[in-house]
């Protein structure tokens, strides 16, 4: 994606903005695309839409917390970012019952409560303002909005600008604390093209987020990358009724890029650690592996289910997929560091990020 792509002349609509507040319009404006009656399940699947063993596997993380807290009285589940519910009603199936009995569940998100979800579930435009056990934010943070910059002609990062119908042009060199960010987190050659995603947003909205938390722990799981392996172009794009397609910000797809989960992690309280999807999951119980086949002939129907299990346990921790996706896990209090210790008991210390 080229910023000098693109040459038709302005039309009434079509004002240069950075490509933050152009895709906070797009995403969530009155006619944004979170805003959709379809939700984000009508465009792309998450590890949530793929398999109930994802809801399960969070389902054993918070029950780990609650270990870890003492079996409090009233125990917080808070899914950011909840879609149409799909994880909140997953956790909370399956729960124990006495844990169940204890934990108040909190979906937050900016459209309104979706027909048919479970009772038991509060239904938020932002988190609680004091939570005791378990923030969790599954690909939540590659969808706040960020601007992005390009190396010009004279090796100067600049600001890249957007129109609604996605043709792009450079404006002014990154201010101040945006060449900061990049200073520090993705330092960009003086060769031009080159491109980056300025992650401050995403650090203050991560920094909100965990300090509501009191004690316990907060997760973010996202598309991610680590100072070791920057993408040069970025990763800005869209996506729309599961396809990848060119990030237009007027509302009509997903816009997204992937998140600096080690910055994002500098912002929070220290003890943070960095996982893949692969290694959390496997350290919760999601491990893919299949039923002897023996199985096949004493219980067949056992082992078909079994078996299906297994291929979906694969593809939450799949190379190449959503085994690939980073885990941010940030101990908030001793009950959070015991909670995190407790996850890590399994994760090989070779795989660890």
């Amino acid at each position: 994606m080229n910023a000098a792509r693109g040459a038709a002349a302005d039309g009434p609509t079509q004002e240069w903005r950075g490509w933050r507040a152009a895709a906070e319009e797009a995403l969530y404006g009155p006619d944004g695309f979170y805003r959709r009656p379809e939700g984000p399940a009508g465009h792309f699947r998450t590890s949530v839409h793929a398999s109930p063993l994802f809801a399960r596997a969070v389902a054993r993380l918070l029950c780990l917390v609650d270990e870890a807290l003492g079996r409090p009285a009233a125990l917080d589940f808070v899914d950011m970012a909840a879609g149409r519910g799909e994880l909140a009603g997953g956790v909370l199936a399956a729960l124990p019952a006495e844990v169940a009995a204890r934990t108040r569940v909190h979906a937050v998100e900016i459209t309104g409560r979706p027909g048919g979800l479970d009772d038991r579930i509060a239904w938020l435009s932002e988190p609680p303002r004091r939570i005791t056990g378990l923030l969790f934010a599954n690909e939540w943070l590659d969808n706040v909005p960020v601007e992005v910059a390009e190396v010009d002609g004279a090796g100067v990062p600049r600001r890249v600008l957007v129109r609604q119908d996605g043709t792009e042009r450079l404006g002014e060199p990154v201010p101040e604390a945006e060449a900061r960010w990049l200073a520090r987190w993705w330092p960009l050659p003086a060769e031009p093209g080159l491109r980056a995603e300025i992650g401050l947003p995403r650090d203050a909205a991560w920094a909100a987020a965990v300090a509501r938390v009191e004690r316990g722990l907060a997760v973010a799981v996202d598309y991610a990358h680590t100072a070791a392996s920057r993408p040069p172009f970025g990763t800005l794009t869209g996506f729309r009724e599961g396809r990848e397609t060119a990030p237009v910000p007027d509302g009509s797809c997903d816009i997204t890029a992937h998140v600096a989960l080690d910055a994002c992690a500098a912002h929070g309280p220290s003890g943070a650690r960095l996982l893949t999807q692969r290694d959390a999951l496997r350290a919760l119980g999601v491990t893919g592996t299949r039923p002897p086949l023996s199985l096949a002939s004493t219980h067949p129907g056992e082992y078909v289910r079994a078996l299906a299990r297994a291929g979906e346990a694969a593809e939450l921790t799949a190379a190449g997929g959503f085994g690939d996706f980073g885990w941010l896990v940030q101990p908030v209090g001793a009950s959070g560091a015991a909670a995190l210790s407790a996850l890590l008991v399994d994760v090989p210390d070779h795989e660890e990020h």
